[in-house]
């Protein structure tokens, strides 16, 4: 959590309780680290049962229920959005982030953490392949069936989200790489085999800011 924590002021500055909107919230964990931080957090995820684990854990926060592509917020209702390892998974990113940037006040920012869990060097291919089980290998083949079906099929690499983003309106998009120290803290509960394939990842973070005379 402090290595994340490191991630978000680095990019976002001081909370001063800005109204924060956390994208496909999953179960809380980003939403309590922006709490934590002095945001005024607002939760929202496809998921109930995700929500309802959320809700139970945060009870201060509202949480949403709502598809990450179309959340149909208000315009201009959010100062942050904040996002992790949702892109990835879009089947129409460029409606997604056309989407959030209407969210978003003037000057409003957009952070968004992901990566290309797509591609395999070599050795990673070949610890996976003397790693399988059936099980895994069942979870493979369900792992293929939803790549043939997001946008991002061969992989989300920077460079096309930054594209993307830039396309929906984004200014000041920058690509952040430096996620080691979430790494080194990862690795201590993922094992090496994991944490080594999470090293060999393109993985990245990238702010953007809707311009602030919109």
């Amino acid at each position: 959590m402090t290595a994340w924590e490191v991630l978000f002021r680095r990019h976002l500055g001081e909370a001063n309780g800005r109204k924060l909107l956390d994208m496909a919230s999953g179960t809380g964990e980003i939403a309590r680290l922006c709490q934590r931080l002095g945001f005024t957090v607002t939760g929202l995820d496809w998921a109930e049962p995700m929500l309802a684990k959320a809700r139970a854990k945060l009870p201060k926060v509202t949480f949403l229920q709502a598809d990450a592509e179309h959340p149909m917020l208000p315009e201009c209702s959010m100062d942050v959005i904040v996002t992790r390892h949702l892109v990835w998974t879009l089947v129409d990113p460029a409606a997604a982030f056309a989407a959030w940037h209407r969210t978003l006040v003037p000057g409003g920012q957009l952070l968004l953490v992901d990566g290309d869990f797509v591609s395999r060097s070599m050795l990673v291919r070949l610890l996976e392949r003397f790693g399988s089980t059936p099980t895994a290998n069942r979870n493979l083949a369900w792992h293929r069936s939803i790549l043939s079906r997001v946008h991002f099929s061969n992989g989300a690499r920077a460079k096309a989200v930054v594209a993307l983003l830039a396309a929906a309106g984004f200014t000041d998009i920058t690509v952040d790489k430096r996620l080691d120290a979430i790494h080194r803290a990862q690795a201590r509960e993922l094992g090496w085999k994991k944490a080594f394939r999470r090293r060999s990842e393109h993985r990245y973070a990238i702010s953007a800011r809707k311009l602030s005379s919109e």
